[in-house]
């Protein structure tokens, strides 16, 4: 026998949560307005499974997620089975398969929950949202531009306005070190340095190269003094054709929206390991959160493709307050489809009340339907 106490059944397992009205109400509606916008650009909706054969799901872009990834038999195959950490690999499954002759360029929006194995510091969540839209086919400055614009109206429909968008070209560093010589324990010492941002060890371990990285190191941030730092530096041919690369996609970004703030580090290289060029990511004014992550990829064997994936949730903690329905409380007997109409939400009275006025307030409505008109309640 043991005293121990029964399992509370509201616990949950690290990292994963109950979304209560009327936050979960809030959240489907900002997707929505999110997917609309999408929509509204010519990026066709799809929805792929929850999980996939393991082999299937991490392969080709999949496999760097591996390590995030659930796994469990299949009793009817018994195959391996993994549930989805990120939703690209899947679009990018899609669109090499069941999609393969569908003409291109090709416009793929999706919305879906991801699980992870490991949380981090800055996001404690193992479950989380995914909405976000890929665009396959072109490899132009244009098409990366495109994603970011689009993105960053999605985000200002839902009062998000004075956005960052990051740019990043994480080859660019690689190829830099490889075109250089630069090799094994050095290689390794010079990444690490640069990751940090170390100024003196980035000296210390960069050789012939050790002022062109220095330099690239202190010019991030506004795009004019990242850019003609790039201009001005010292490149090796494959590092100097993606930096035109970066360049150029600034200026098809700030050809179609002017306004946006951009800001570019030449160095980082880190990111999602299937991303190939251009990345960016996404941030609000006041908080480090990652509002979002895309960039471009290989989809499939050898198709370009470039996307963006917004994090719903870290969207709604950074956005002004969403306002939900204004609720409504229906007596018996009273319609309540002309207050549909108009937007409102009823709850209907299942039994007789002796104040339908004190029954609206008991339920968190700040309307009552008395003889047919629609009364404000006073706000104590």
């Amino acid at each position: 026998m043991t005293d121990d106490l029964p399992p509370n059944p509201a616990l949950l397992p690290a990292g994963l949560r109950d979304l209560l009205p009327p936050d979960a109400e809030t959240e489907a509606a900002a997707i929505g307005a999110v997917m609309r916008v999408f929509a509204g650009h010519g990026y066709q909706r799809v929805k792929p499974p929850l999980m996939e054969f393991e082999d299937s799901l991490l392969g080709a872009t999949g496999a760097a997620m591996a390590e995030q990834v659930f796994r469990l038999m299949d009793p009817d195959t018994h195959r391996m089975m993994a549930i989805r950490a990120d939703m690209t690999p899947q679009i990018a499954r899609i669109a090499t398969t069941r999609m393969a002759h569908a003409a291109r360029p090709l416009r793929l929006s999706y919305n879906g929950q991801c699980l992870r194995v490991r949380a981090t510091q800055l996001d404690p969540d193992r479950q989380l949202a995914q909405s976000g839209l890929e665009l396959i086919g072109p490899d132009t400055p244009e098409a990366d531009a495109e994603i970011i614009v689009v993105g960053a109206e999605a985000l200002a429909g839902l009062g998000l306005n004075r956005l960052s968008f990051d740019l990043t070209m994480p080859p660019l560093v690689p190829t830099l070190l490889e075109e250089s010589g630069i090799s094994g324990e050095q290689r390794s010492r010079l990444a690490f340095a640069l990751d940090r941002k170390d100024a003196a060890a980035v000296a210390e371990h960069g050789g012939t190269i050790a002022g062109t990285l220095t330099d690239l190191l202190f010019a991030s941030g506004p795009v004019p003094r990242a850019l003609e730092a790039l201009q001005a530096a010292n490149l090796t041919p494959g590092a100097r054709l993606l930096a035109q690369r970066l360049a150029a996609t600034v200026r098809a970004i700030q050809a179609r929206a002017p306004g946006l703030k951009l800001t570019v580090d030449p160095v980082e290289f880190r990111g999602l390991k299937y991303h190939t060029g251009v990345c960016f990511t996404v941030y609000a004014p006041g908080t480090h959160e990652e509002l979002g992550r895309g960039g471009r990829y290989v989809c499939g064997d050898n198709e370009a493709a470039t996307g963006l994936t917004i994090y719903p949730d870290a969207v709604l903690r950074a956005a002004p307050p969403q306002q939900g329905l204004t609720r409504v409380y229906l007596p018996i007997g009273e319609d309540g489809a002309p207050v549909r109409a108009q937007g409102y939400a009823t709850i209907a009275g299942l039994g007789p009340v002796p104040d339908a006025k004190s029954e609206a307030t008991r339920l968190s409505c700040s309307h009552v339907v008395i003889g047919g008109a629609l009364l404000a309640l006073a706000v104590e």
